[in-house]
Order: structure tokens, then sequence, then C-alpha cells
């Protein structure tokens, strides 16, 4: 047990690190740039006003704010964050502000409570502004779950930090799990023999275009037919949108957690909030608090010089709205404990799985999907209130976001699932991938996954089409002497190759104009994404597009983002500009292979790479990648398109 708590104070300290970069960024973002572009990226109310304020609990203010003049701009605000009110109106000034607690919000709508004795003068001031800070609620859970885990003692908790930490084995049990659905293959029937066989730990090890989705929501069917109820969650929004839909479409009974607003639309009916509202009793619950208003309206409509006669009315009434109160708070958590209780699965973020409403159930099973992407604390949050749990995910694509040097230094960008992996056998790799051409696939499976991918019949030999240019699936341009050198940009900071954009612009247009002539039908149906490392260069290709006339007729089917934007997406092309081109060898973002790999399999059909050989070169990676594009003759000279 000791090994498990210095471990975990390691975690502590981390987390404490990865907490002070953020509040460090934050600020940054505050200082260092204007209010419109805040608003823009939704972190930012301006202008507000301050509808009503009183004085709470605890000396506490309760502050009841408003947005006006932007109220339809979509933005990140939610309950449990902290937020910091300003004032605009001594501009040069030392910034105004002060720091509150998100209580509720509703619309436009925010409450705010505010720890000080008492408010500043500068309120009353006007141009008042509220400024969203680092989710400090995300940083609480994440703390709070680590100190459960220190302080497990002879329960469950403790049993599986142990196991986990890889200082006592799993437990399978010694049944035969006979596991054949004929729609999945053998790998997919395998793990789920493993998730039925587990006692305390699962992993579902997905590369990609592997089917990991349908194994899990096979998986939790399964699940939901022995136990009452399943808890299932992902480190993102995105992710448990995913999961959510594929569960329902099976027929399966969800309740999804969450702020309405960061939920995908076509889950709102599955939503909590609208569950609640379709309830049967809602309709008495609403009822009731509209009679709560007009008696307490009632109670108070004398405000001064009022007899004994008027004052034993109004502590009447008062009691009488205290109690219809009680019956309202009543009501509402047995229609939320109904909603919850005819669940078969909840689904959420991991953070959420903590919320004052999941904060007394337990579940037998939770899964955790992209848990190859979550932050190990983050993974103990749903962890703690679970008697197994099974992880899937996939440690050789994206890692957990973190952003502090020390944490990365320190071990935080390893995730549990990587880490279980390594320390446990409890893992089953699925193995036959339906998404790419498997020329496409080799590369990634050589590299990353033991050679043991395999491309099904279905996808294996797929292309854009017959001729010359459609019937290689691999294409790698080399810019080498071409003095296509790197820019970086001294306001972002990030870089850009503005010749390499539009060389790969060139050759996409090639290939266009080619499926245009043979399939002008499968072309208009051609879904092609163009991925950048680095912002700066994502900007470039999405302000040149404007100028490609063979494929701006396709800018409805054309997505340009950076690794991170593709992540769990699958287009026909996949077109990757590498950007670097400079005489040190130096690669910078590149060198996190797991990006590179990530944005190499997204492709289905085709596959694009424009880039600097010289450069590249540097890496042992890249030189791998070079050797296997002459294995399959698939390397071009940026010279044959100099014309």
């Amino acid at each position: 047990m000791e090994k498990s708590l210095e471990e975990i104070q390691h975690l502590m300290d981390m987390v404490q690190y990865e907490r002070t970069e953020e509040e460090v960024q934050y600020q940054a973002l505050i200082n260092d740039t204007t209010i419109g572009h805040r608003r823009k990226m939704g972190v930012c109310w301006y202008p507000v006003v301050i509808e009503n304020e009183e004085i709470g609990m605890g000396e506490q203010w309760i502050l009841d704010i408003q947005r006006t003049g932007h109220e339809k701009i979509y933005h990140h605000f939610s309950s449990g964050q902290t937020a910091e009110l300003f004032c605009n109106a001594y501009e040069g000034n030392e910034r105004l502000a002060v720091k509150g607690v998100i209580r509720r919000i509703r619309g436009n709508n925010i409450q705010l409570i505010v720890k000080n004795d008492d408010l500043p003068e500068w309120i009353a001031d006007g141009k008042l502004g509220l400024d969203m800070l680092y989710n400090e609620a995300t940083f609480k859970e994440m703390e709070f779950a680590l100190q459960r885990l220190s302080s497990a003692n002879q329960n469950r908790l403790a049993e599986l930090r142990e196991i986990l930490f890889g200082f006592k084995k799993p437990s399978f049990s010694r049944e035969h799990y006979a596991v054949d659905y004929p729609d999945l293959n053998a790998s997919q029937n395998r793990a789920l023999a493993q998730i039925g066989k587990a006692e305390d730990i699962a992993i579902i090890h997905g590369p990609p275009g592997t089917g990991k989705t349908t194994t899990i929501v096979k998986a939790i069917q399964a699940c939901v037919k022995t136990t009452s109820q399943v808890l299932v969650c992902a480190p993102s929004n995105t992710a448990v949108d995913l999961l959510s839909q594929k569960l329902v479409e099976q027929g399966v009974k969800v309740v999804r957690l969450g702020h309405p607003a960061r939920v995908n639309e076509q889950l709102f009916n599955h939503t909590l909030d609208a569950q609640i509202t379709a309830h049967p009793d809602y309709k008495q619950l609403k009822q009731t608090r509209k009679q709560v208003q007009q008696v307490r309206k009632k109670a108070w409509k004398f405000k001064k010089h009022f007899g004994k006669e008027e004052r034993e009315e109004r502590r009447a009434l008062l009691t009488e709205a205290r109690e219809m109160l009680d019956y309202a708070r009543n009501l509402e958590q047995s229609i939320l404990a109904g909603v919850l209780q005819s669940a078969q699965v909840i689904t959420c973020t991991l953070v959420v799985s903590s919320s004052r409403i999941m904060r007394d159930r337990f579940f037998d099973t939770v899964f955790i999907d992209e848990a190859g992407q979550a932050l190990e604390p983050a993974t103990w949050i749903p962890i703690c209130r679970a008697n197994r749990v099974v992880l899937a995910g996939d440690h050789f694509q994206l890692p957990p976001t973190v952003k502090s040097m020390d944490a990365q230094k320190g071990g935080l960008m390893t995730s549990l699932f990587e880490k279980c992996i390594t320390r446990l056998a409890a893992d089953i790799m699925l193995d036959t991938q339906y998404r790419m051409n498997e020329k496409i696939m080799q590369f990634s499976s050589q590299e990353f996954y033991d050679k043991k991918l395999a491309a099904h019949e279905s996808v294996s030999a797929i292309t854009l089409g017959e001729d010359m240019l459609l019937g290689t699936p691999v294409d790698f341009i080399d810019t080498a002497g071409c003095g296509y050198t790197e820019k970086k940009n001294e306001n972002t900071l990030s870089t850009g190759n503005l010749e390499e954009a539009q060389l790969l612009y060139k050759y996409l247009g090639m290939v266009m104009t080619e499926l245009i002539a043979e399939n002008a039908e499968q072309a208009a149906l051609t879904t092609i994404g163009i991925i950048s490392p680095y912002k700066e260069q994502v900007t470039i290709l999405r302000d040149e597009l404007v100028n490609q006339e063979v494929l701006l007729p396709y800018k409805d089917n054309i997505a340009i983002h950076t690794v991170d934007g593709f992540q769990g997406q699958e287009r026909d092309v996949i077109a990757i500009s590498m950007v670097r081109s400079n005489d040190n060898g130096e690669i910078g973002f590149l060198s996190d292979i797991r990006r590179m790999n990530v944005a190499m399999t997204r492709a289905k059909r085709k596959l694009i790479m424009v880039g600097d050989s010289a450069t590249l070169g540097n890496h042992s990676y890249y030189k791998r990648l070079m050797k296997y594009i002459d294995k399959i003759e698939a390397y071009h000279s940026a010279w044959e398109f100099m014309y």
C-alpha cells in the first residue's frame, strides 16, 4: 500500500502543476486578448447587467447576471465553473475584477456566487463583463478522487487500486464464456469473452478502424442483461455522444448527463433535463413552484408600517411558501430518482460522473471509452463508484492533453489505460480493420501494432478509381531541394509553409480532375480531409482553398483541421501537410508520432503526404516511413509537378 500512496501523491503533485499552468494561461488570455476575441471564443460575456443582488448563506453575495446584445453567441460557461466579473469603465487602469463561482445558468442568465465581505463600488459604474476562468471544478474533482483513492482501506476501491497499479493480479472467472456473434470478427468476440470473464478489469485495445465502438456497444448490451445499470464514460462530450447514440439505436434506455448545450441535438430527448421535463409529475412540480412565487410575492406586498394582523398574515404566507417549497423539492428528487433508476445505461463525461446527483450511486460495471486520451486522475473519478472497470481505447493515438511542462516531465501524459496495458494481462487487441486500404494501414501496423493488424477483404484494395492517380492508395510528395522553407508567424508563434500548401492543392486538384473525368457522381460524394500539425498552416490552407478552381465546387466535402480535429473521424482522401523544412532538421510537433499515426489512419481510399524528406529524415520514425514509401513505390519528387 505504501507504494500506492507514493504513486497517488505523485499524481496529486502533477495535477497541481497542471492546475497552476491552466491558471497562468487563462490570465494571459484575459490580459493579452480583446473582449471581442474572447466573446467569439465563447469565454466572455460582454456587456452584462446585474439584475439582482442579495446576501446568501455564509455572507456570500448572490448576483443575478444577464448578458445583453449578444444573446445568440454560443459560449462555454457552465455550472460550477469559476468566473470573473470585471468592469471596463476605466480603460488603461488596473483591471477591476472579482472572482465567483457559477451557481446556475439558464439561457442568458447566470447566477454568480461571490465570496466578498462587500461588493466593490465599481459594480455600479456600468460596462460590466464576465470572463470564464480555468475550470477549477475539474481539478477539484480529480483531487477529490485521488484523496478517496488514497484513503480507501479494506474496500472495493482499495482492491481496484492495488490491481490497477499493478501490485495484484486481476482475476478472471474460470467459467467458459462462449461468445460467438456472427456479425463480429474473432478478435471482437474474444474481447467480449474477456469482458464477460473479468472480475476486476478488462481492456479493449482498438487500433484505428477496428470496430471498437461496435464492440463496446455489444458488451454494454450484454452487461445490462445481467446487471441493473451500467455507467458509461469518456473524456470528451463528443465520445460520450457517439456511444450514447449507438446505444439508443440498439434500443438501450439511456440517460445522458451533462449540460444540454454540450450534448448533440439528436440526443436531447435522452438527456436528464428532457426526461425530467417529460415526466408525468413535472407539470405538478412546475405548478407548485409557480404557486410558491405567488405566495411569497403576496407575503411581501406590505413594505412598511403594517400592523399585527398583517405581520401574522405574512408569517403564515411565508410558512405556507416554505412548506410548498419543501414539497416541490421532494417531488423534484422523486422525479430525478425515478428517471435515473429507469435507465439501463447512464452516460456522461468522466468529471460529470461525480456530480451531486451521482454521489450516492454505485455501479457493478463502468465502461470508459477513449481511455487512452484521459488524464489518469480523471479516469479514477468514475472508477471510485464501480465494482469493476472496462477500459477501451488506443494508447498509440492522441494522448491526454497536458499543458504544464513539469507535469509532462512527471508523466501525466501517460494514461491509466497505457499503464494498465503494460502492467496487466487483461487486454485484447482488435486486429481487423474495416476502414482503409491495406497499403495505408501497413506502416502503422508495423510501427505501432506489431504487424498484427489485417485489412478486412471489403477494404483491403479500395481506391478512388482505376486511372493512374486514382489507383495508388498512398503518395508521398517530397519537397526536398525546392526551397519551400518554413516560416514562423511572430504573432501566433506557429509555423507555416505557403509553397507546400500550394503544392498540396495542386496535386489534390490533379487527383480530383482525374476523378471527375472518370466518375463525376463519385467525385461529388468523395470526402476530403486536409491535415496539418500546425495551426498556422491550417489557416494558410483554409485561405488558399478559395483560389482552387477545381476543388472549390466541392468545398462542402472538404474539412481542414489540425490532427486533433480529426480524431475518431475518417475521410475518403486525407492530405497531410508536414510543413517543416529547415537546415537544422528540426521537426517540432512531428516528433509526436502518435499524432502522425492518427493523421495517416483517417484515410480510407487515398493518403497524400507532402513534406521535406531532408528535414524529416533526421528522425528515425520518418526514416522508416521513407523506406516504406519506397517499398510500395509511392514516392514522388515535387519537381515532377513544377510546371
